[in-house]
């Protein structure tokens, strides 16, 4: 990130107390912020080399500070609005390369959709959230905060995942490229899930969730593999009471791996493009 002069870079001057900053030069380091946000040259999440996904806690500190730093005012949008004044609506156009269709859809400043994203409405996109390339956001989802989708993802109707800005350090919602969430589905505690996984509509993950791997024999938690297709299930539940009135308890199932079939059954996204 550039530094103007001697001045400390975005990362050095949200890392540290802001409670004795200058008040102008916040405002103009929050503004600066959310801008890298909507280019995508800074994130609120990103993956190491290991495969990772590592929140960056000075960003949301910046995001938070945005907020500290707002009025509450009245805005320039269709049916009224009443918001924070430094983190309203963002305006889309042509040169953004997004396909953005009418009908009450909103994108929050500082959230970043890159080239091919078509968003459909309704559906909102908040503050730190990343959408990449080619994805699809369909009717009624919500990206929440600092939320990271990857490339050629497809967030089917009524998806939602769940946003994060405190605790700082904590991790935000992950797909990874390529994955397919069908309708319904929710994400939520930090839970990834990895490159070109398929979840059936309906599957809801949190970070203890026990996703029970049926073609792998083995259960995950807070994550959800690449390539593997999760369908809604369920399992006994335990005790004599239980046992009288016949209880089941959630229980996502790996049922599958992704493979051509698979791969033949998505394909319709590219039709609607």
């Amino acid at each position: 990130m550039a530094t103007t002069g001697a001045r400390r870079t975005l990362e050095e001057f949200f890392t540290h107390d802001l409670d004795g900053a200058d008040a102008a030069e916040t405002l103009e380091r929050v503004a600066a912020l959310l801008d890298a946000l909507e280019r995508g040259t800074v994130r609120a999440a990103s993956r190491t080399g290991e495969g990772e996904w590592r929140s960056h806690a000075w960003v949301k500190r910046g995001i938070l500070a945005a907020f500290r730093h707002s009025e509450t005012v009245e805005m320039d949008w269709p049916g009224g609005a009443v918001d924070k004044s430094l983190v309203p609506a963002r305006r889309l156009g042509l040169g953004d390369g997004v396909r953005m269709v009418p009908g009450g859809s909103s994108v929050r400043r500082g959230a970043h959709l890159a080239q091919g994203v078509v968003v459909m409405p309704p559906s909102y996109v908040n503050i730190g959230a990343h959408v990449g390339a080619g994805t699809m956001v369909d009717s009624h989802v919500l990206v929440g905060s600092c939320a990271q989708v990857g490339n050629d993802v497809h967030l089917s109707t009524a998806v939602q995942l769940g946003g994060v800005l405190e605790p700082v350090g904590a991790r935000p919602v992950v797909v990874e490229d390529g994955a397919f969430i069908g309708a319904q589905c929710g994400l939520y505690e930090g839970v990834v899930v990895r490159e070109r996984a398929v979840l059936a509509p309906g599957v809801i993950l949190t970070a203890g969730t026990t996703v029970y791997d049926l073609v792998r024999q083995t259960e995950w938690r807070g994550e959800i593999p690449g390539g593997a297709v999760v369908v809604p299930g369920s399992r006994p539940a335990r005790g004599d009471y239980a046992d009288v009135l016949g209880l089941s308890l959630y229980a996502p199932v790996i049922v599958k791996y992704r493979d051509s079939s698979t791969d033949a059954a998505t394909v319709l996204e590219g039709a609607l493009r």
